[in-house]
């Protein structure tokens, strides 16, 4: 017998009576999905937030303040392409040794990343070193984000009652929201702390030390993560693939040879929903901060100012993740993407009306964004996993999760300021890039089939 069976299969009843798998309490399942993304979440946010505020500044020679930027971006993206890597690593661990013990590893393996960024040396104490090695530990949190959110997406679904995979998928999905009011509300509070005489650039004693506290505080989170995940039992709908020896021996093989149309419509499904996110989460904060007079000019708003309107966006973000599940159970996740998704395209070709009626306009381009956030991101925790067959369920959706961060989360931050920069300030441009990546998903959509009624189990 494997070391999945032995692990995963219930001890047999001595009086020969058949054995039920010990099932995993509600609460238990809820609160395991929603802890890990939302340490996930948290942890980008902090380097997102840091790769605007902190990095250009202290990781890479001073000069071009855009060429600065677009550095610390590009920094941002690698992990992105670290990500399908850690989906083949820790999908072959999910799908063969069983979903509980790649959690905790992906946890760590993200946690560890995270921390040790905030004690990497700066530019100025060790030259191109200090990017080298922020590259290394970006590299790390990438390769552990790829097996994160596939394993808490599957923890959720394989253990929903009937009906209600969706609404249990979008818990995972609320650690973005979650984790971004966590991360933004703490470097809030150490910007108010160490205030700065220049609101365009932070005080000297946060570029010093303050920026490195949300990285550091990131170890306590992961200690409640992993206390969470070590409780819980394997899902029964992977005991019983143990049981009836499906197992497979390389899962990799085994997705692309059985459910390549599947990875090639995760993707893409994926798609509109990354370009979103992270414009709506990077993009936004850089091009909200820039002076209105500056070489590519921007809204002007200070980082505090900016942030909080950004929380209250986020706000609309949480309230609709939790609304599409329900949504999507009851019409099914197809048909509720395509109208959200048409909806994505058509806020894309309003970004300049919006944003040029003030500040009312750009409050209401922050909410509607990141209300369609919510709606095109919550259904996608059920989605991905029951596009694929329990055995191969966590390295299928983690690829096509993770291949589409590259496609639309990598390249999303370093295009907008490319089409930012081309069209000498406005953001035009980039809400047609947002519409072009919502017509690739849209397409996707419509060849794609409704993934409802299918079982969990197969």
């Amino acid at each position: 017998m494997s070391t999945a069976q032995q692990s995963a299969t219930p001890a047999p009843d001595p009086t020969g009576a058949p054995t039920e798998a010990p099932a995993n309490p509600r609460s238990r399942v809820l609160v395991a999905s929603l802890v890990g993304t939302t340490i996930e979440f948290y942890d980008f946010y902090i380097y997102a937030t840091a790769a605007v505020l902190v990095f250009p500044h202290l990781f890479f020679p001073a000069g071009n303040d855009t060429t600065a930027l677009l550095a610390s971006f590009a920094v941002f993206g690698a992990a992105m392409v670290a990500r399908p890597l850690g989906a083949v690593f820790f999908g072959h661990l999910g799908d063969r040794r069983g979903r509980k013990v790649t959690l905790v590893a992906s946890l760590l393996t993200m946690g560890i990343a995270t921390f040790l960024i905030g004690l990497l040396p700066t530019y100025a104490l060790v030259g191109w070193l200090a990017p080298l090695l922020l590259v290394v530990m970006r590299l790390a949190q990438g390769f552990a984000i790829g097996g994160e959110w596939s394993g808490a997406a599957l923890v959720a679904t394989e253990n929903a009652p009937e009906g209600k995979r969706a609404w249990y998928g979008t818990f995972p999905q609320l650690g973005a929201p979650l984790g971004f009011i966590l991360a933004n509300g703490l470097f809030l509070l150490i910007a108010a702390l160490m205030p700065s005489d220049d609101p365009s650039t932070p005080s000297d004693m946060f570029l010093s030390w303050g920026w490195r506290i949300p990285f550091l505080f990131s170890a306590v989170m992961v200690i409640v993560g992993l206390y969470v995940r070590l409780r819980l039992v394997e899902s029964a709908a992977f005991q019983r693939t143990v049981e009836k020896g499906k197992v497979t021996r390389l899962p990799l093989g085994e997705v692309v040879r059985t459910h390549g149309r599947e990875l090639v419509l995760g993707t893409f499904y994926m798609l509109a929903t990354y370009v979103l996110f992270y414009l709506m989460t990077t993009y936004s904060l850089s091009y909200g901060r820039a002076a209105v007079d500056a070489e590519v000019p921007g809204l002007g708003y200070t980082y505090t100012g900016f942030v909080l309107m950004m929380i209250v966006g986020v706000v609309f973000f949480g309230i609709f993740t939790m609304v599409s599940g329900p949504i999507a159970d009851r019409y099914g996740r197809r048909a509720h993407l395509l109208v959200v998704t048409t909806a994505i395209i058509v806020f894309g070709l309003c970004w300049v009306p919006l944003l040029e009626a003030g500040d009312v306009g750009v409050m209401a381009w922050l909410i509607l964004g990141f209300s369609l956030m919510g709606l095109t991101f919550g259904p996608m925790g059920a989605l991905l996993p029951e596009l694929f067959a329990t055995n191969v369920r966590y390295t299928g959706s983690g690829l096509s999760y993770n291949v589409s961060s590259i496609l639309g989360a990598a390249v999303a931050p370093f295009i907008a300021v490319w089409l930012w920069g081309l069209a000498d300030g406005s953001p035009f441009l980039v809400g047609v890039y947002l519409s072009a990546m919502g017509l690739l998903t849209l397409t996707a959509l419509a060849v794609g089939r409704d993934t409802r009624t299918l079982d969990i189990e197969r």
